[in-house]
């Protein structure tokens, strides 16, 4: 059995408290006046050499008299106001956005390792048995997890002013036709309906895959395996089209006007390879505080392996994304690559190498699977750059070119992995790490090359 440390468990709680105290301080300092946004606008204006709209205001008035120049003045000045009001939205929307990227971000480490598990068990593998009680304890953190994002989410369209989805502002909706053809299925009674029927499905799965997994161990007959493996292939099933409409709902809707046919798989390659990190990473770091002795080097290569070729598999979604959006330079879905290229060149450009780049370097050399610390490099680069795929996917739509990875970013990745270490290490506690009645696990104990 594992005994989850005071060490480890008093590490948890320092950063939930920390995170607290950096969300809440991010919450207090994005609520700014009018006037506030307009010196800090003037100040940005002559910072970059402003002063355009003043010299185009003394030439109207050079040109057409006073009149113009104080028909001109009035517009300017209106849509002064309307972008000092824009500004001053994408600020407050600054520390909901944050709270949400990294929620969303943990959640996804959880229900990527929940579709792993069912996948092997599906499969009967024979080589991840040993590895079972790992996974079922990351994926206790998916209810938990999931119920967060989808509280964030209706909240910052009731207590909040709508900071992360506009389709939830009447206003928004009342002037915008394309809007409007998609209330039937955008409006946040469905939208909250819809999420806790992904939210029952996944975890239901995790409850009974963990009753008969355990039920398992201690059985004279195989039924329980039996029983996990229908319902490991009925709930791939559930997931496939929960886990699309899932990123239309929770990501893809942040840009109402914007789609793509690709991006429930695009948001399933990022999921899966981002739990399948955090799976070796948790391997290594019981192997090193002496548990999980029946997992050896091979085992260990396998899973790396995983995190190798999905690297590539996000890869050629994303390339296929962006290339044929590019390629057919349609403007309703061009300007979604547009706006993260103008304004999040770094993020945008670096998660590419991140996620391609060094896992391409760090893990095609099978010796290199192989040796812990070497996972664990390039376990923690691919985690970095997926996560900065995540706040690409919903920054740009909500603060714009306000975007800084600061206090509120920091925090709220700290506050949740926090509470997901909490979680995941405590749930790790409650069952012997090996499954002991599972049929294949001596092929799994005697895994090697």
């Amino acid at each position: 059995m594992y005994t989850f440390s005071n060490k480890l468990k008093t590490f948890s709680f320092i950063l939930i408290i920390l995170g607290v105290l950096g969300v809440g301080y991010g919450f207090m300092t994005s609520h700014k006046s009018l006037e506030e946004v307009k010196t800090m606008i003037a100040e940005e204006s002559a910072h970059h050499g402003g002063g355009h709209a003043s010299e185009a205001t003394h030439a109207t008035a050079d040109s057409h008299g006073e009149a113009a120049h104080s028909e001109n003045a009035h517009g300017a000045e209106a849509d002064h106001d309307a972008h000092a009001l824009h500004v001053q939205h994408q600020i407050a929307n600054r520390p909901w956005s944050a709270l949400y990227v990294a929620a969303f971000f943990f959640m996804m480490i959880g229900l990527g390792i929940l579709a792993f598990y069912a996948i092997q068990i599906a499969s009967q593998a024979g080589w991840s048995p040993v590895l079972f009680r790992v996974m079922e304890a990351i994926t206790a953190y998916v209810l938990p997890g999931a119920l967060i994002v989808l509280a964030i989410a209706v909240a910052s369209g009731t207590i909040g002013h709508y900071n992360l989805f506009i389709w939830m502002d009447p206003e928004v909706v009342a002037e915008d036709k394309l809007i409007q053809g998609k209330q039937g299925w955008l409006n946040l009674p469905w939208f909250a309906i819809r999420g806790l029927i992904f939210i029952a499905g996944w975890s239901l799965y995790r409850h009974f895959a963990r009753k008969f997994s355990i039920a398992q161990d201690t059985a004279e007959d195989t039924s329980n395996f039996k029983k996990s493996f229908r319902i490991a292939a009925a709930f791939l099933v559930f997931f496939i089209y929960t886990e699309s409409m899932m990123s239309w709902d929770w990501i893809m809707s942040v840009d109402p006007h914007w789609f793509s046919t690709l991006f429930g798989w695009y948001v399933f390659a990022s999921m899966f390879v981002s739990g399948i990190t955090v799976l070796a990473l948790m391997t290594i770091y019981l192997k090193s505080k002496n548990y999980l002795e029946f997992v050896n080097e091979n085992h260990l290569h396998d899973v790396a392996k995983f995190m190798f070729a999905f690297s590539i598999f996000w890869t050629y979604l994303w390339f296929s994304q962006f290339m044929l959006i590019w390629y057919s330079n349609i403007p309703e879905e061009v300007t979604y690559f547009i706006s993260r290229f103008n304004d999040y060149k770094l993020p945008f450009l670096g998660m590419v190498v991140m996620n391609f780049v060094f896992p391409i370097l760090l893990l095609m050399n099978a010796d290199y699977k192989r040796i812990p610390w070497f996972v664990v490099m390039a376990g923690i680069v691919i985690l970095v750059g997926h996560y900065i795929d995540i706040f690409n996917m919903i920054m740009p739509a909500t603060v714009g070119d306000r975007w800084f990875i600061g206090i509120p970013e920091i925090a709220s990745i700290l506050l949740f992995a926090g509470l997901f270490i909490l979680i995941v290490f405590t749930a790790l506690t409650k069952a012997p790490l090996l499954v002991k009645g599972y049929p294949l696990r001596k092929e799994s104990e005697d895994f090697h090359y």
